[in-house]
């Protein structure tokens, strides 16, 4: 029997709930901070992943689904959105309009990874920009909504890890002291920084293995080797992050995992859940719209794993609404009862009144426990005996009583009667 490919999961229809939660509380709050819809290809050209997020990461170098197609070009699963959404700015000229261009997305994201607890190898994402503006008070507003979409679901105790890691000025400098600097304890790291000392210096302090902890430590931050202009960026966003009450943390360690960030990073932490405790990240690109051979661009933005998220929801009890059930269900004995039933469910669903028929050929018992298992609020009953005198019979599942309605006025009098409060 096949199953669903490792690293992938069925939505069942049990977890619609949390997944229309999550997608209606960011659409709400993207209308209150200007941010508007915006959907790109699940696939890209392959060159586009490699320059923009960069040639020895692991996304490019180990998680990437690319394949040829039939026309010998070389394409990508999406593995992010961040490079999408900005050759999609610079392919439409965006900006020609007014800036910043605010856009969020939702959707389908695929990288190889190593399968575990809330991080699948097609995961859906949510997704922030906001493109052509370098404004550290920008930076401070994709933070706060970002905290505000964690708090409206149910998260506490959020708190930001924040860092700078410097612009093309300043960051080579610094990436060239740390370099200097593990060399001299190439013994003392794992074989993944060995070659991530040749490959991406900066994905060093982002190592996890116990051996490499006392030299990520000791080693030399980047907060030292600031630029002027990328301290005062840096220094503005804190005091924005201050003025709106938002929590954080400097973490010299925190990098991220992708090329083209510069400057702001961080990521989103609640309390309560666990070692694990990011629930999302991003920050300031602003070299990748030059990485992509377009005139320089500044960008800020933040994504967060949904499946994450809804394993978060389910593990902190947090509450979600679900849609109800139709009040309304028709049981029927025989074909012409069966028949009718067919018309009212029809006749009240054209009212905007919930209805469902029960299929099949079931005992009228059977189709109660159904309607009790449901929770529908009335059951209409129609039999041959019910068709001879010209009614129905409808049961209140939360009384036990039962009584006969005229067929002809069912429709009118159970309708006006469920959409009564």
């Amino acid at each position: 029997m096949f199953q669903a490919p490792r690293g992938t999961q069925d939505v069942l229809p049990e977890d619609q709930p949390y997944l229309a939660a999550i997608e209606a509380t960011i659409r709400r709050l993207s209308d209150l901070y200007g941010y508007r819809r915006m959907d790109t290809p699940i696939f890209e050209s392959t060159s586009l992943y490699v320059r923009g997020i960069g040639e020895g990461t692991d996304v490019v170098d180990k998680e990437m689904y690319s394949f040829e197609d039939k026309g010998g070009d070389s394409l990508t699963l999406r593995p992010e959105y961040t490079a999408g959404i900005m050759r999609a700015y610079l392919e439409h000229g965006m900006h020609t309009r007014p800036q910043p261009v605010k856009v969020y997305s939702i959707g389908p994201i695929f990288r190889y990874e190593r399968p575990q607890a809330g991080r699948f190898r097609q995961h859906t994402q949510v997704n922030v920009e906001a493109i052509g503006e370098a404004d550290p008070a920008l930076d401070a507003e994709v933070m706060a909504l970002a905290a505000q979409l964690y708090r409206s679901l149910g998260f506490q105790g959020l708190s930001f890890q924040v860092n700078s890691i410097g612009c093309p000025v300043c960051r080579p400098g610094y990436v060239h002291g740390l370099v200097e600097y593990y060399e001299q304890h190439r013994q003392a790291i794992c074989p993944d920084c060995q070659r991530r000392l040749a490959r991406n210096p900066l994905r060093l302090l982002d190592c996890k293995e116990d051996r490499c902890q006392p030299v990520i430590e000791a080693a030399p931050r980047m907060e030292e080797a600031l630029c002027p202009a990328c301290s005062r960026h840096f220094a503005l966003v804190l005091s924005y992050l201050d003025r709106l009450g938002l929590s954080y943390v400097l973490n010299h360690r925190l990098v991220r995992g992708l090329d083209y960030y510069t400057r702001t990073v961080f990521e989103v932490w609640a309390g309560g859940i666990g070692a694990q405790n990011a629930v999302g990240g991003g920050g300031r690109y602003d070299g990748l719209a030059e990485a992509l051979g377009g005139p320089a661009t500044p960008g800020v933005g933040f994504a967060s794993g949904v499946e994450r998220i809804v394993m978060l929801m389910r593990q902190q009890n947090l509450p979600v609404a679900t849609p109800p059930e139709p009040p309304i269900l028709v049981a029927t004995q025989g074909d012409e009862a069966k028949a009718v039933g067919v018309s009212l469910v029809s006749a009240w669903r054209e009212q905007g009144v919930g209805a469902l028929l029960a299929f099949g050929e079931r005992s009228l018992r059977a189709q109660l426990r159904q309607a009790n298992r449901a929770g529908n609020r009335y059951v209409v009953i129609i039999g041959a005996e019910e068709l001879a005198n010209g009614v129905v019979a409808v049961r209140d599942m939360a009384s036990g009583e039962q009584e006969s309605v005229p067929l002809a006025g069912v429709v009118e009098a159970l309708g006006a009667r469920v959409r009564t409060p």
